[in-house]
Order: structure tokens, then C-alpha cells, then sequence
């Protein structure tokens, strides 16, 4: 059984990206999806805890065959150079336990503007680093929030998902809500 940790916006933060692989360990999960926003912190955005980009490169580059990831707004071609995995993808269409799903950062598509192909089951996505569980034209769509950079007092956090459904957490595991397959 495939497990995803799915996250969004770790937007350089070292302290925050090892907590978030710790909590990937913990889960057992076998692959990360990342919504991009992976090591700049962005001109609105304040300096994230423990911010070193260079430190989030040497945890991720080891992880590079179980990464799945969608370019952010504030990820550039420089980005991709140091990174051993792709992160040019604006989209990703992703088989998840017969779910057809989206991903993208959610700077251009999102609940407000949905995607023109609309034969997909869930649109994940992250960028507002607001969590979010709601249904629109039939697609649900899932924003995880941010895990170095959470706003609107909604907890650091993270999705899991699998054959049974979605799980958002906070990056202490504590589950914050959930979207099980058969509510779909």
C-alpha cells in the first residue's frame, strides 16, 4: 500500500523541513508530494524559523526518488539547478488510489479557478498556506496550509494520505481533519 505525505510551502525553513520529515518517518509514509514554495521565503512573506535553504536541499536531494513535485510561485530556475528532483511541473496528475488528482501550488488554479479539464476527482493544492477541505463543481479541493508559515492561526501542517482517505495534521501528528474516500 502506497502512503503520501502530502506538504506545501516549507519556503526555506530548515527547522520546519526536518520536522516535517519526522513526521514522515513517524507515518510510514513511502512518498512526499510537494506544492511547491520549497526554498525561497518570497518578498511578503517574513523569515521562516530556522530559514537556510541550503540546509533544506541536503535533507531533500536524498529523498529525490520518492519526491513528487509542482513549482511554486516563489521557486525559480535556480532552484531547479541545486535540486535533484524536478520541480518545473506547474501541474501534476497523480493516480491515488483510483482517484485521478491534481496538484499544483495553487497561485492559478485553485477553488476560485478551477482547472479547465475538470475530470479529476481532488484539486490539492497550496499557496494561501490556509488548510482547506471543501467540495466545488463536484471536485473536492485540499490545501494542506503551510508548514513553515501557517497563517489565519491554522496550525504547521501536512496531509497523509491513503487507500482510506485524507488526513490533514499539525507537524506534532495531532489530526486536524479528514476526508475519507467513502464521504468522496
Amino acid at each position: 500500500m502506497q502512503k503520501w505525505l502530502i506538504a506545501s510551502d516549507i519556503h526555506g525553513s530548515a527547522h520546519y523541513c526536518r520536522l516535517l520529515l519526522e513526521r514522515f518517518e513517524a507515518e510510514k509514509a513511502d512518498r512526499i508530494l510537494l506544492l511547491g514554495d520549497i526554498l525561497y521565503h518570497g518578498p511578503r512573506n517574513d523569515l521562516p524559523e530556522g530559514y537556510c535553504p541550503k540546509e533544506v536541499i541536503k535533507m531533500l536531494n536524498p529523498l529525490k526518488d520518492i519526491i513528487t513535485c509542482v513549482c511554486g510561485n516563489c521557486d525559480a530556475e535556480v532552484d531547479q539547478m541545486v535540486l535533484d528532483f524536478n520541480i518545473t511541473d506547474r501541474t501534476r496528475i497523480i493516480d491515488m488510489f483510483g482517484l485521478r488528482v491534481l496538484a499544483t501550488h495553487g497561485h492559478h488554479i485553485n477553488i476560485d479557478a478551477l482547472p479547465d479539464d475538470r475530470d479529476i476527482d481532488v484539486l490539492i493544492y497550496g499557496h494561501t498556506h490556509i488548510p482547506l477541505k471543501k467540495k466545488a463543481e463536484g471536485i473536492w479541493c485540499l490545501n494542506p496550509g503551510s508548514v513553515s508559515i501557517p497563517k489565519e492561526g491554522s496550525p504547521h501542517g501536512y496531509i497523509i494520505a491513503d487507500r482510506s482517505g485524507f488526513y490533514r495534521k499539525s507537524l506534532d501528528g495531532e489530526l486536524c481533519d479528514s476526508l475519507e474516500i467513502g464521504q468522496m
